[in-house]
């Protein structure tokens, strides 16, 4: 490898993909052009070429920068191009310890279009003042996108994506007063779902339980809007929520006393008409949704009608404050090895739970619980619960029985092997969904990408609507898929399964007794597909299209 003194890295990044204008490749052929004008042609072509498509310049996280600046502080290079300053870092802080810690390295940093050398003390000044400007370009952006917020908020809008349930979404035409026609959203009740709503409400304010509202509405048959179980997370979603508030003079000091934005006059707290909030969230590609302090609230009030009354919404939000100590936590033995694996006839998970017992040798017994049943108390499942410690002795006596006959591990890997050449082991049915899904992927991330230009314009409402239409799509195809591999749970291993699977067990050289808990599960999800409880039997499906014995065909209890 060449020393760190003849070598020049570059640094590429792109918000999204265009195929135009300064993409990934001009980027990296105008600064290859600048090396070999500076330093020369061996220079350019021996340049190590760091790109990032598809990562805002707003932080540090992304892979290629990474593995960058591990290469720098390996001394791998002796100089960073970047065909513009901002493709770097956006951030002043971000720029200013990231051209410290080059400075350190003994790296110098050019910046091309801005002609920028650190080098050089006025090279390096220049830098950190064109980097202010770029921080405050960014902020500019971000206080832009909340002033066009405040004036949706002037008008109640619904501003699109994800409907929440009890409404529907339906466009509206308007005149201005200038005769051009606008098309905006407002919520539309559905009168069935709406009473689900205020059933939710009302059996958490009297129970103050999520688990005890989750039961009562599991052994009720209530369903969410796509169909689904309620779960406690889309229960306190709903409790949450306060579009479902009614905007009445409860609801007005509850806000003011949070120090929220109120763009509404008190006097338009009616009583009747609900509350939407802007800038509730911050939402990130890539990463989970963020919930904003309410003094970031932009409080409205909307055209669609409300559903709960602003003392009984707030003394809901009293509760939740006041349970969150009491999160609910999945419950899990440390040696319970299924969990993750084991399904119920039902459909649902089964989860280890703790019985309180000992077993002959003084550890905590524990036995698997169907996560349906013991949500709905019994309503939805009646399958007997399974003991943990004979269950999970049971597969790993198969594994065993796997490991010591290697002509039978031999003859599993190579049929499974075959079966990925041929491409069978997946029915055409559940091939083509994964296909629709990965295509919808696409759809979703590209209209992401292309909504945060078109923020708080006409098209901005068009794109919502149809990313809200792209997700709900999903759900669907993510359902069909559940379903058929329901139907079919055993597939073929992957290429890199297959290889992973045939390392793992090679590894295994001293027996699986002398594991523990975390590596027993690691060769158990490395060679099980699926376990299935009847209520009676256990079957062992193995990784790469084989079902196994049948296992505990005896009385369980």
């Amino acid at each position: 490898m060449a020393k760190n003194e003849e070598v020049i890295a570059i640094y590429s990044r792109k918000s999204r993909f265009t195929g135009k204008g300064e993409s990934i490749g001009n980027q990296v052929e105008l600064c290859r052009g600048y090396i070999r004008t500076a330093f020369g042609e061996d220079y350019a072509d021996r340049a190590l070429v760091f790109e990032d498509e598809g990562f805002s310049g707003g932080n540090l996280n992304r892979p290629d920068f990474k593995r960058m600046m591990e290469a720098a502080r390996g001394h791998r290079f002796r100089a960073v191009v970047v065909y513009r300053l901002d493709r770097i870092s956006r951030n002043i802080g971000d720029f200013s310890a990231l051209i410290e810690e080059l400075g350190r390295l003994g790296i110098d940093f050019v910046s091309i279009r801005e002609r920028f050398d650190t080098a050089s003390p006025m090279g390096r000044a220049m830098m950190y003042i064109a980097s202010v400007f770029s921080q405050l370009e960014r902020e500019t952006i971000a206080e832009r996108i909340r002033d066009n917020m405040r004036e949706l908020a002037k008008t109640g809008r619904w501003l699109g994506g994800i409907t929440p349930t009890g409404y529907a979404s339906q466009a509206v035409k308007t005149v201005t007063v200038e005769g051009k026609s606008k098309r905006s959203c407002m919520l539309r009740l559905i009168p069935q779902e709406a009473e689900t709503v205020r059933l939710i409400y009302a059996l958490y304010r009297g129970s103050g339980s999520l688990t005890e509202t989750e039961t009562e509405l599991l052994r009720r048959h209530c369903r969410t809007k796509n169909g689904r179980d309620f779960t406690r997370f889309s229960i306190r979603a709903i409790l949450q929520n306060p579009v479902y508030l009614i905007a009445d003079q409860a609801a007005y000091r509850y806000f003011a006393d949070h120090r929220a934005e109120l763009f509404s006059a008190p006097e338009a707290f009616d009583g009747v008409r609900g509350i939407l909030a802007y800038n509730r969230t911050e939402q990130k590609k890539g990463a989970a949704t963020r919930y904003l302090p309410m003094e970031d609230w932009i409080i409205s009030v909307g055209q669609h009608p409300g559903l709960i009354q602003g003392e009984d919404w707030v003394r809901v939000q009293e509760l939740l404050a006041k349970n969150s100590s009491k999160s609910y936590r999945t419950p899990r033995s440390n040696a319970a090895l299924l969990a993750g694996l084991l399904w119920c006839r039902c459909g649902g998970r089964m989860y280890p739970k703790c019985s309180g017992k000992k077993d002959a040798d003084g550890n905590a017994a524990y036995r698997y619980l169907c996560s349906r049943k013991e949500h709905s108390k019994g309503a939805l499942c009646s399958t007997p619960n399974l003991s943990g410690d004979l269950l999970d002795s049971a597969v790993i006596e198969q594994i065993k029985q796997l490991r010591e006959d290697r002509q039978s591990l031999i003859e599993q890997l190579e049929r499974g092997e075959r079966q990925l050449k041929d491409g069978e082991g997946q029915s055409a049915r559940l091939q083509q969904l994964c296909r629709r899904r990965r295509e919808n992927a696409r759809r979703i991330e590209a209209l992401v990408d292309a909504l945060a230009s078109f923020e708080g314009s006409e098209a901005a409402i068009h794109l919502k609507e149809r990313l809200e239409a792209l997700h709900e799509q999903a759900e669907e195809l993510q359902r069909s898929i559940d379903a058929e591999r329901a139907r079919n749970p055993a597939r073929p291993l992957d290429a890199e399964e297959f290889d992973r699977l045939r390392r793992r067990l090679a590894v295994f050289r001293d027996g699986i007794d002398g594991m523990t808990a975390a590596q027993k599960r690691g060769l158990i999800r490395a060679t099980v597909q699926q376990v299935l409880w009847d209520g009676q039997c256990a079957r062992l499906f193995w990784r790469g299209g084989a079902a196994g014995e049948r296992l505990l065909c005896e009385d369980s209890k």
